[in-house]
């Protein structure tokens, strides 16, 4: 019996979605791979002092940077949930832009272009600045912009000048500076736009060692943790498979946006979803990245 046209509509639509999102590849040449993999370990360290922590997922004190510019967001110990819906444990992001820590923990933040609001479960920004040096911190704050003071370190950057198409360049004979001022460029570059979900921190076949820290992202949804509703909205659940069985399986409904992955040396395949918190439905084509584990360490 043939299917009628709303049926055939229904399987395209699931069969598109099931379709799964490859993680960026590891750059082109052979002194962009050197570079980029010379601070992996320092984008995937497991962080194990204090228990919640607010991060800058892919900045770091003292970079330059050309405007507009990505700001990734990372909390751990404590989950993401919109403004305006209250839940225990769980917050939203802001930046604090050439702005002191506010003095008090009973006033709300205010809107303006010194305090940066996240109310819809963002996990990332994209800031355009002037040139100059420009002090950012995150803070996250409740569901009524309350801050936790659950903060982020104070960081400078340095606007160097407007964004181009044009990616800067390593040059080999001055390989140190060249690197840093790429590296630092490439981590602060604003996706294609989109919706999205994706390991923010490390590419396709990057060598890792365990233990290590994955960092997600979404664009076109926000994070919501399970115990409260918004629309668009979802959380985050992640396999580690090696040879097709899971050998890890982290479910982040309390609305965490990273994860700590423990294995033994291997070739891995990571695979992110983002789904909605009533029905586990994927709300975006999941993301699909091999990753080899090439050493563990010991604490």
């Amino acid at each position: 019996m043939p299917r009628s046209p709303f049926a055939c509509l229904a399987l395209l639509c699931a069969a598109a979605l099931a379709t799964t999102a490859h993680a960026a590849p590891l750059p082109k040449t052979d002194t962009e791979r050197a570079c980029w993999q010379r601070y992996s370990r320092e984008r995937t360290r497991v962080d194990l002092k204090g228990l919640t922590a607010v991060t800058f997922g892919n900045l770091r004190n003292g970079y330059r940077v050309r405007s507009p510019f990505m700001v990734e967001f990372g909390i751990k110990g404590m989950g993401v949930v919109p403004a305006g819906k209250a839940l225990e444990n769980t917050g939203h992001h802001h930046i604090l832009v050439d702005t002191p820590m506010p003095p008090s923990v009973t006033d709300k933040l205010p809107f303006n272009d010194g305090h940066r609001h996240f109310g819809k479960g963002q996990t990332f920004a994209v800031l355009d600045l002037p040139p100059g040096k420009h002090t950012l911190r995150l803070l996250f704050a409740d569901h009524e912009h309350r801050p936790y003071f659950v903060f982020s370190p104070e960081i400078t950057v340095q606007v160097t000048g407007k964004r181009t198409a044009e990616p800067l360049k390593i040059d080999p004979d001055d390989f140190e500076a060249s690197c840093a001022a790429w590296y630092q460029d490439e981590q602060a570059r604003p996706r294609a736009p989109g919706e999205w979900v994706s390991v923010t921190n490390v590419r396709d076949g990057e060598a890792l060692v365990s233990p290590f820290t994955l960092q997600f992202g979404v664009e076109g949804f926000g994070v919501c943790a399970k115990g409260q509703s918004a629309d668009r909205t979802g959380h985050f659940m992640l396999d580690v498979l090696r040879e097709g069985r899971v050998v890890q399986a982290t479910d982040l409904s309390n609305g965490a946006t990273q994860a700590n992955v423990f294995v033994p040396p291997g070739a891995y395949q990571v695979r992110l979803r983002f789904v909605d918190a009533k029905t586990q439905r994927d709300l975006l084509p999941p993301h699909e990245q091999g990753i080899v584990v090439t050493a563990q360490e010991r604490f």
